[in-house]
């Protein structure tokens, strides 16, 4: 059997003992995660999709530094070298940011969830109320570059980089924010400044020549209320309470990192989330009624 002049069996790559590996098939398991993943699925091909899972699966990415505008990272090739992929994402104008921390101003649950370190569902309303959008939207949103010889753009390796990326998002939505321009306590800064400069809440009824009244309840005194104080001022029949896991496991730990400490070759963080797991589901079974195992 004749191979012809052209034939040459292809590199495999190295395998590093220092790479990242992904957590899970899917690459993250929060929606927004699944956003930025849909966002390069667009864009790319499947066969290097494809390729791209695989490198990032076993650990050909050796780090991922993100900063304001783009991501840094190396990936293990078939060469001794690894290859140095950057990808960039267009923060946005001054203006731009502005319109969106007033939009999410207006809605104090914006705050509350995202110190908890969970994206709101409909955050993405404040982005287009700017007219642009927190996810890639089109190919001019996203500038990929890689060192290695091949000519397609984005190759395997920046798809490796893009995949591995929705896992660090779905520990810490605020890296979404960063990418964009804006570092958490940015974000928070504003919307801290907008909140405190709203406006109060004003009486309807103001008579001609007369400045409007300020609506306020008057406070009781604690001691005029001690026989009362654990007594519920309303009925609790309708007061709904949903009772389940936390939509990112380990929040403290991922956001903290590895403390000083950790001198281990155990995974800090891997061993941190069993345990998380664990106490929230001892957790669950004790509010639902549950025997323990």
């Amino acid at each position: 059997m004749s191979w012809g002049w052209n034939w040459y069996p292809k590199p495999k790559p190295r395998r590093p003992a220092n790479g990242i590996k992904a957590q899970s098939k899917q690459f993250g398991k929060t929606w927004w995660a699944s956003k930025w993943r849909g966002a390069l699925e667009r864009l790319v091909d499947s066969a290097r999709l494809s390729r791209g899972r695989s490198y990032a699966r076993s650990g050909q990415v050796l780090n991922l530094d993100i900063h304001s505008g783009r991501v840094e990272s190396r990936v293990q090739g078939s060469r001794s070298q690894p290859y140095k992929v950057k990808i960039g994402v267009a923060p946005l104008a001054s203006k731009e940011w502005d319109k969106v921390a007033d939009a999410m101003a207006e809605q104090a649950i914006f705050a509350a969830k995202l110190l908890a370190g969970e994206m709101p569902p409909d955050i993405e309303q404040a982005f287009a109320a700017a007219g642009v959008s927190l996810f890639p939207a089109s190919r001019g949103d996203l500038k990929t570059n890689c060192s290695c010889p091949d000519s397609a753009n984005p190759c395997k390796h920046v798809a490796a980089v893009y995949y591995l990326l929705g896992e660090q998002f779905d520990a810490d939505p605020f890296l979404l924010f960063r990418l964009r321009g804006k570092s958490k306590d940015d974000i928070m800064a504003m919307l801290r400044a907008r909140r405190s400069t709203a406006e109060p809440v004003q009486a309807p009824a103001a008579t001609e020549g007369n400045p409007p009244v300020i609506a306020e309840e008057p406070a009781t005194p604690l001691e005029a209320s001690l026989d009362r104080f654990w007594v519920c001022a309303e009925s609790l029949d309708d007061l709904a309470v949903s009772i389940q896991a936390p939509t990112v496991e380990a929040v403290p730990v991922k956001r903290l990192g590895v403390p000083g400490f950790w001198h281990s070759k155990a995974d800090f963080l891997a061993l941190m989330t069993q345990a998380y797991q664990a106490i929230t589901q001892e957790a669950l079974d004790v509010a639902l009624g549950v025997e323990g195992k």
